[in-house]
């Protein structure tokens, strides 16, 4: 095309390789903030014994066909059962209660069995196996099988065949395991109360949550890509900053982001993790103020980020937030529950066996 360009006279030689000079620097750029997955080393560490499987005995998986239409996903039972034959393939359906139950149930037998729990599923659908594979200490299988697969891609694991050859060969690592806890009191000596909840991915307060809440109401009526569009628009047109109390100081936010392990980019959307293990949260808050998410904008836009005072990030071990409004939401691994107004959040370190591929 650049050729063609000079040739017919539409561009001077020098206008043309100036062109291709920025969009092989913007290509490079863009490389740079959100690597391919060749251009990360696998999570692989710490390596942990695993039982192997050869053929499935004792492995008992629970399939979500409702979780998304991933194209791998046209027969997922016959796919696992082509490598491990004599695997436990549990179908779900609504009829047979809640998943949580149903996960509940399955690793109940496979610890039993001296076994394995297998999951199929997007990142809540695999939430929801995180608390019952600890409860019964069983390691965890994680097939992609959902909308989104977050966790299962930064674990290494592409498909279905990945998973199931990792469990026939015993390959698996240590994962940390994010962890909410609601408070009773203030503070960080407040006491704990009612029942925690986990996170494998991300966990979040503000925009984020009302984003997820508008998708999911308008998706099914006119698709995801065009119902996430609007969400965003009437956040920048409706949205109001959150104010809470975070590790004891008061802040006006847009978002508060706290990611389980330690992202690769820059900025308020994480990318990818190089380590699943690292013990870390990443925090990251958009404050709010004056201009602020302009300037956000401007400041992303201008690979300026880590300078603007409407952004702040760090990486501790824990995080106590209060004085959370009444009706406040928060997102986990892509769900949304309604937030206690006051909560813990912190890690179970390396406190989850979770089944991945080797590197050959």
């Amino acid at each position: 095309m650049a050729y063609a360009r000079v040739r017919g006279g539409a561009r001077a030689p020098r206008d043309v390789l100036v062109g291709a000079a920025l969009g092989v620097g913007a290509a490079y750029a863009v490389r740079g903030l959100v690597p391919s997955r060749a251009q990360l080393p696998p999570p692989a560490r710490p390596r942990v014994d695993a039982p192997a499987l050869p053929e499935g005995e004792g492995l008992i998986v629970v399939v979500n066909p409702s979780s998304g239409a991933q194209p791998q996903l046209a027969d997922p039972v016959r796919q696992i059962k082509s490598v491990l034959p004599r695997a436990e393939v549990v179908l779900y359906e609504e009829e047979a209660g809640a998943l949580p139950k149903v996960l509940e149930e399955a690793a109940r037998d496979a610890a039993r069995l001296g076994g394995v729990l297998g999951v199929c599923g997007g990142d809540g659908t695999v939430n929801a196996a995180v608390a019952p594979a600890l409860r019964f200490d069983v390691p965890l299988m994680v097939l992609p099988g959902g909308t989104f697969n977050h966790f299962a891609a930064d674990l290494g694991v592409d498909t279905i065949p990945d998973a199931c050859l990792a469990v026939a060969r015993g390959t698996a690592v240590r994962a940390d395991v994010g962890r909410i806890k609601p408070l009773a009191g203030l503070g960080p000596a407040g006491r704990t109360h009612g029942e925690e909840a986990h996170f494998l991915n991300t966990f979040s307060l503000g925009s984020y949550p009302e984003l997820v809440r508008s998708r999911e109401h308008w998706s099914p009526k006119i698709g995801g890509p065009p119902a996430t569009l609007l969400g965003v628009v009437q956040i920048l047109r409706t949205g109001r900053p959150l104010r809470a109390v975070v590790n004891g100081r008061r802040r006006s936010m847009w978002l508060l982001f706290a990611g389980n392990g330690a992202y690769r980019s820059v900025g308020i959307a994480p990318v990818r993790r190089h380590d699943l293990a690292d013990g870390l949260l990443d925090v990251r808050i958009a404050h709010a103020g004056r201009f602020a998410r302009s300037r956000l904008l401007a400041a992303a836009l201008a690979g300026q980020l880590t300078r603007t005072r409407v952004y702040a990030a760090a990486k501790p071990q824990r995080l106590v937030i209060s004085g959370l409004p009444e009706g406040t939401h928060m997102a986990y691994d892509g769900e949304v529950r309604p937030a206690p107004s006051a909560l813990l959040i912190d890690k179970l370190p390396e406190a989850l066996t979770v089944y991945r591929p080797t590197a050959d």
